[in-house]
């Protein structure tokens, strides 16, 4: 258990070691809806919040749409309660590599050793052999903790989140999501999506693969100090780091391959093999033409994939993904003929492409041992209906600073079961389009990383 926002520690870098209600309220919803969502993750275990005491922090006035905050307000603080197996990172990693290879202390490699198994003890129990030698540890730990992270930021990408700030101090050895800071969930589709006003590039939305494997680098830069006098070891590392990018491949692949129905493409042993090849070429041509097509309409990420799992006949189910008069600051940077007329002519035209692949040769031994429906239902257990987004926890948590939680409690039941069909009223409050006005709001669209 790890108390967030419960003053001063060692590790506060100066600051007053505080969390705000604000931000305390976002991880503690999000925490869950991640767990709920099927995507490893620390847990939420209690949140509470002081009736008097406050801090000042830099935030955004209302309606600003500034990428900055422009004005500093009084908060409440907040202490919630997170659980996780441990909350070692890939830094923490990094910080005691590095007293090994300054030499900073004579026991420094022993420290290293010590954290590391202690890593294996707590995050992979059962999984590497306790009676293996530490060399053959290591270089298991890296193998396994290479599945765990490409998996995970397969997952991220599945449910349409984005970290914000991806660095190897936010990157815990578990393999799960820690550090709910600078995160949001993309409501339009856009592959550069970064809610956080720091966080640049290499850490946006579908950038967060590169990302993973730089985190995944430096892991095994930290543990190479302990394997220096086993040559075999060492290269049996060097081959595990460079198969990374491989396996993200390989996870992004499936991944993809559930979203859209297309379960034969990840290895089903009923397939056809004679047809495999073919089918995958033209599932890499059908993805293509679909992040082509999702930029230049463009789409809500959550209820395209929602409505498609639905296997529609037309195109008017997806088209309430569609966004419109969407700023132009917003909108994805596309080349070619963005005419509305032409892009429903190819988004019909993909939409066949798509239902052929999915009912292909190759696919029939699946599909007759599945029907349509069961198809369907598949694809939601994969798409979810409900996402977290930032406009729903703002009024949460700005309720929350009068001492209304009513709120906290309604988003906590929705997104604790965000698969599921629920009532009219959550549909027509929790499944719809982001509001035009809220595009580029501070706070809302974007945000700084200040807790």
């Amino acid at each position: 258990m790890q108390l967030k926002g419960g003053g001063q520690t060692p590790y506060c870098r100066g600051a007053d070691g505080r969390a705000v209600l604000r931000s305390s309220i976002r991880e503690f919803l999000a925490q869950e809806h991640m767990h709920a969502l099927g995507v490893p993750t620390s847990r939420s275990l209690s949140l509470y919040v002081s009736k008097t005491d406050t801090v000042q922090r830099p935030w955004y006035s209302p309606g600003s749409r500034s990428q900055d905050p422009d004005r500093y307000i009084y908060e409440p603080t907040a202490i919630s309660t997170r659980v996780a197996p441990s909350f070692i990172r890939v830094g923490q990693l990094e910080l005691f590599a590095r007293r090994v290879r300054f030499k900073q202390h004579p026991t420094a490699t022993q420290e290293l050793e010590k954290i590391v198994l202690h890593v294996i003890d707590r995050e992979y129990p059962g999984v590497i052999d306790t009676q293996l030698s530490t060399p053959e540890k290591v270089v298991l730990l890296a193998r396994q903790f290479q599945g765990r992270l490409a998996s995970l930021v397969a997952n991220w990408i599945r449910v349409g989140f984005c970290q914000g700030n991806f660095n190897s101090d936010n990157c815990a050895v578990g393999g799960f999501t820690l550090d709910y800071g600078p995160f949001g969930f993309c409501d339009m589709f856009q592959p550069n999506y970064q809610p956080w006003t720091g966080g640049g590039h290499h850490f946006s939305f579908m950038n967060q693969p590169n990302a993973a494997q730089k985190n995944f680098e430096m892991f095994c830069s930290a543990l190479r100090p302990l394997l220096a006098p086993y040559k075999d070891y060492l290269l049996a590392l060097d081959q595990v780091q460079d198969g990374f990018s491989k396996v993200m491949h390989s996870q992004m692949k499936t991944m993809w391959a559930a979203k859209l129905g297309l379960s034969t493409l990840t290895g089903d042993p009923d397939a056809d093999v004679d047809n495999i090849d073919a089918d995958e070429a033209a599932f890499n041509v059908l993805l293509s033409e679909l992040e082509t097509l999702m930029k230049q309409t463009p789409v809500d990420y959550t209820i395209f994939f929602r409505e498609l799992s639905s296997i529609p006949s037309d195109l008017s189910p997806l088209q309430k993904s569609f966004y419109e008069n969407v700023p132009q600051n917003t909108a994805n940077d596309t080349d070619g003929d963005t005419n509305s007329t032409e892009i429903d002519k190819r988004w019909a035209q993909w939409l066949d492409k798509w239902k052929t692949l999915l009912f292909s040769a190759s696919n029939a031994n699946a599909t007759s041992a599945r029907s349509r429906e069961k198809i369907s239902k598949q694809m939601k257990l994969v798409n979810p209906k409900y996402i977290l987004r930032e406009w729903f926890v703002v009024p949460a948590y700005q309720q929350a600073t009068s001492g209304d939680y009513a709120l906290i409690q309604e988003l906590q039941a929705v997104m604790t079961q965000p698969y599921a069909e629920q009532s009219k009223l959550v549909e027509d409050k929790y499944y719809r389009l982001k509001p035009t006005e809220f595009f580029e709001v501070g706070g809302l669209s974007h945000l700084s990383c200040s807790s």
